[in-house]
C-alpha cells in the first residue's frame, strides 16, 4: 500500500511522470489549469504561464525566417522530451516583460533544461545580441549531438 501511495504522490507532484507533456493548445489555459509546453522556453504549469530564466529559444509563432521556425520546433520538442523524464519548476518570484512567471525547469537528474538546450545548440543565453537564428550563417547552424 505504501508503494501505491508513493507512486500517486509522485504523479501529483510531477505531472511529467504521468506521461508526455503536451504541446499547448486551446484557450483559457489558466482556468483549465493546464500543464503544457508552448516553445523551448515557455510553458504552463497547472495554469500558470512560465518563462525559462536566462535562456532564449527560437520563435515558433512569429519566426523571422524558416531556420528559426525549424530550430524552434526542435527546441520545443526537445524540451518536451527532457521534461517527460521528470522535472520540477523552480519559481523565482519574478515576472518577465510579458507578465510570465520566471522559472527554472529542473530535470529529475538535477540539470537545468534551459542549459541543456543551450549546450545542444537549441537555445542561447538571455540576454543576448538578438536573433542569431536568422543571420546568414544561421542556415548553417545545426544543433549539437545530444549527450
Amino acid at each position: 500500500m505504501r508503494t501505491v501511495f508513493t507512486i500517486i504522490l509522485a504523479m501529483t507532484l510531477s505531472p511529467s511522470l504521468a506521461g508526455t507533456i503536451p504541446v499547448c493548445s486551446g484557450g483559457d489555459r489558466a482556468a483549465r489549469e493546464v500543464t503544457c509546453v508552448v516553445d523551448g522556453d515557455t510553458g504552463w504549469e497547472r495554469g500558470v504561464k512560465w518563462r525559462a530564466l536566462n535562456v532564449d529559444t527560437p520563435e515558433i509563432s512569429q519566426p523571422e525566417c524558416a531556420a528559426e521556425k525549424r530550430l524552434g520546433l526542435q527546441a520545443r520538442d526537445r524540451l518536451q522530451q527532457l521534461m517527460a523524464g521528470g522535472y520540477r519548476i523552480e519559481w523565482t518570484g519574478g515576472r518577465g516583460r510579458y507578465g510570465r512567471e520566471l522559472a527554472n525547469v529542473i530535470l529529475s537528474d538535477g540539470r537545468d533544461a534551459g542549459q541543456v538546450l543551450i549546450k545542444e545548440g537549441l537555445s542561447q543565453p538571455w540576454p543576448n545580441e538578438g536573433n542569431r537564428w536568422c543571420r546568414k550563417r544561421a542556415a548553417a547552424v545545426q544543433p549539437m549531438a545530444r549527450t
